[in-house]
C-alpha cells in the first residue's frame, strides 16, 4: 500500500511533492450496494479540494469516512503518514461542518465556538483567545452574545466554520456548506469562505453538487459518479479538457454531437456528425472510423444570419467545416448574456449564448429567424465513446 500511495503523490496533479492526504484504494459497500468504488486520491497541503457529483454517487460517504463516521470496508486512509481507518473521530485531527450547521440554539455565538476547546478542558485564558481571534477573522465579534436565532443564514454558516475552525485542525471536512444559503447570499459567502480558510491555512475537502460553487472554490476538483472518480483537475481544465461524456455534461451546458472519425492526421482530426463535418485542429489517440463524440461549449459558438468567412475561422482550413444552418426556438434575455436555442436542418437542438458586451447591445436575431451557428476547431473536445 505505502508503494502505491507514493505512485500517486507523484502523479497528483497540483498537489504538493509531499502527499498531505492520500486515500489509497477505498471500497465502502453497503451490504450488496457499493457506495465507494476503489477511490484513490492526493491532496495537498492547503488544498481546497471539491467532491463533486450528483446525489447518490458516493461523495458523502467518502467525506463520512475522512471523518471516521463510516469505516472503509477496505483501502487506507493517511494523514500525514497516519492511517486514520480505525481511529474514531474525537481522535483524528479533522473537524467536519454539516450543511445543517448544527449550531446550539441555547448557547451564545461565543459559547457555540468555545464550546469544543472547553470539552478538550484548555485554559480558559487560551480559550478566550483563540475564539477572540476566530470571531475577529469571520467578522463576527460584535454578535458574539447573540443566538444563533439572531444571525441570518450567512451569519450561522461563519459561526459554524469558526466552530471548525478554532480547534485548529489538520483537515477541515465541508459538507454542502453553503447548501441552505439563497443564491446570491451563496455566492457572496464562497469568496469568503475561501479567504477565511486561506488565513488559517488549514487543508479542506468538500462535497457539493453545486457545480459553480466547485468553481469557484476548489484549487482541484474530482468528478464522481456511480462510486468512481471519473477526473480529476483544476477548474478549468476539468470545464474545457473534460476526458468523458459524464464529465463534459455534468460541468456547466454543452453540445454533444455523435459521428465517426473520417481523417486522422497527427495535427488534426475530421469527424463526420449528421449536424455537419467538424475539423478538430488536434490530433487523438484514435483511429479512422471510430465512434466518438464532439463537446462545444455554448459560449464558443458563434450565431448569425449568414454563413462565417475564412475571417471568421482562426484557420483558414476550416472554411466548410465546423459550421450548420438552423433556425431560432427560442430566446432568453439574462441580463449579462442572451442565450439561444436552435433548431439544426438535422433536427439537432443546440444551445448558444452570447455575451451581452455594451450597455446598448441590441438583440438583432428574434425566434424563427434563420441563422448559421459555427465554432472553431480549437474549442472542440473528442470524445471517445
Amino acid at each position: 500500500m505505502a508503494v502505491v500511495a507514493q505512485q500517486m503523490a507523484r502523479q497528483a496533479g497540483g498537489a504538493s511533492a509531499v502527499p498531505f492526504l492520500q486515500i489509497v484504494s477505498v471500497v465502502k459497500q453497503f451490504g450488496d450496494a457499493v457506495a465507494v468504488d476503489s477511490v484513490s486520491l492526493t491532496i495537498g497541503k492547503g488544498e481546497i479540494f471539491a467532491l463533486l457529483g450528483s446525489s447518490g454517487c458516493g461523495k458523502s460517504t467518502l467525506l463520512r469516512m475522512l471523518g471516521g463516521f463510516e469505516v472503509p470496508t477496505s483501502g487506507q486512509i493517511l494523514l500525514e503518514g497516519q492511517d486514520l481507518v480505525r481511529l474514531p473521530p474525537d481522535e483524528r485531527p479533522v473537524n467536519m461542518m454539516f450543511q445543517s450547521y448544527a449550531l446550539f440554539p441555547h448557547l451564545t455565538v461565543w459559547d457555540n465556538v468555545a464550546f469544543g476547546l472547553r470539552r478538550d478542558g484548555l485554559p480558559k485564558d487560551e480559550i478566550s483567545s483563540r475564539v477572540e481571534k476566530m470571531l475577529a477573522m469571520v467578522q463576527l465579534t460584535a454578535y458574539a452574545k447573540r443566538k444563533p436565532h439572531q444571525l441570518s443564514g450567512g451569519q450561522q454558516q461563519r459561526v459554524a466554520l469558526a466552530r471548525s475552525l478554532v480547534k485548529r485542525p489538520k483537515l477541515l471536512l465541508l459538507d454542502e456548506p453553503l447548501g441552505a444559503l439563497d443564491k446570491k447570499l451563496r455566492e457572496r459567502t464562497q469568496l469568503e469562505v475561501v479567504d477565511i480558510i486561506h488565513q488559517v491555512g488549514v487543508t479542506c475537502v468538500m462535497v457539493t453538487h453545486d457545480q459553480e460553487e466547485a468553481m469557484t472554490m476548489a484549487t482541484r476538483i474530482g468528478v464522481m459518479s456511480e462510486g468512481k472518480i471519473l477526473q480529476v483537475g483544476r477548474p478549468g481544465d476539468i470545464y474545457e479538457t473534460p476526458n468523458c461524456t459524464f464529465v463534459a455534461d455534468f460541468i456547466g451546458s454543452v453540445n454533444l454531437f455523435k459521428g465517426r472519425v473520417t481523417v486522422d492526421e497527427a495535427d488534426h482530426v475530421i469527424v463526420d456528425t449528421p449536424e455537419c463535418r467538424h475539423y478538430v485542429s488536434h490530433g487523438i489517440t484514435g483511429t479512422p472510423d471510430m465512434e466518438v463524440q464532439i463537446a462545444v461549449r455554448p459560449e464558443k459558438i458563434g450565431i448569425q444570419e449568414g454563413p462565417p468567412t475564412a475571417q471568421d475561422y482562426d484557420n483558414p482550413a476550416e472554411l466548410g467545416f465546423n459550421c450548420a444552418r438552423g433556425t431560432i426556438r427560442d430566446l432568453a434575455y439574462l441580463g449579462s448574456q442572451t442565450i439561444y436555442h436552435v433548431v439544426l436542418d438535422s433536427g439537432t437542438v443546440v444551445k448558444v449564448t452570447k455575451a451581452n458586451d455594451a450597455r446598448h447591445d441590441e438583440v438583432k436575431l428574434a425566434s424563427g429567424d434563420s441563422v448559421h451557428v459555427w465554432w472553431w476547431g480549437s474549442d472542440l473536445v473528442v470524445l471517445i465513446q
